[in-house]
């Protein structure tokens, strides 16, 4: 059994995708982030950067103590060890994957990230800003866009965990102020992916845990966007 502290972002939707994919039997224990759970002291001992997602897997392939694990990324590739599944084992292909898993992590997901929030959930709309998030979104949506261009079904040939991270980051493609018609190879691996039974299954787990906005009042404001060094709880 692995224990899932999760979020409805997509971040959290990563390890949903592929709990549900390899068949993994898995608990779901909510963190609203809204409200500042992701600062409690338990959850703090397994996340010390208090970010979702975080895991608890109870079986661990050593067979020792549960372990624990933050970082999607590193979650990802954790998993995708444990199951043999959705990394493949050559060189070359293993290493394929994890440089478009990297390129998720460091790249689109921070960079997307930033664009929601300066022109959605910002109280000052900065057009610069704005302009500079949605533009560096649009180059990200073309790189995805060129390696699926050569007729592959997935971003590395065979579906992996690099599919796995970057498909929830294109969901809100609108709210990035993308049109997905600009870019047709990934177009097409979108409905691909949107398609899998797995992933219905995964989005429709995250319908039972919340369906509220992120942000909601200033409050929640405060508690996602106020944090500094000074104010965050010891572990």
């Amino acid at each position: 059994m692995i224990d899932l502290h999760y979020w409805t972002t997509p971040n959290g939707h990563k390890i949903t995708i592929f709990l549900e994919e390899a068949g993994l039997p898995y608990r779901i224990i909510p963190v609203d982030i809204r409200s500042g759970a992701q600062f409690q002291a338990d959850f703090l001992k397994i996340a010390p950067n208090n970010r979702i997602p975080a895991i608890v897997d109870h079986a661990p392939a050593d067979g020792g103590a549960p372990y624990g694990l933050f970082e999607s990324g590193a979650i990802l590739q954790y998993l995708a060890e444990k199951t043999d599944r959705f990394l493949p084992s050559d060189l070359r292909g293993r290493h394929d994957a994890l440089q478009w898993l990297f390129w998720q992590m460091a790249g689109l997901g921070p960079m997307a990230g930033q664009n929601h929030h300066f022109s959605q959930y910002a109280p000052e709309k900065l057009p610069y800003a704005i302009d500079r998030y949605v533009k560096e979104t649009s180059r990200l949506y073309r790189v995805l866009d060129t390696q699926l261009a050569d007729g592959r079904d997935y971003i590395c040939g065979d579906y992996s965990i690099a599919d796995m991270a970057c498909y929830p980051w294109i969901v809100p493609y609108e709210k990035q102020q993308q049109n997905l018609a600009d870019y047709p190879a990934l177009a097409q691996w979108f409905e691909r992916i949107r398609a899998r039974d797995a992933v219905k299954r995964a989005y429709a787990v995250a319908e039972t845990v919340n369906t509220a906005p992120t942000v909601m009042d200033e409050q929640s404001r405060a508690v996602l966007f106020g944090q500094d060094g000074k104010n965050r709880p010891a572990r």
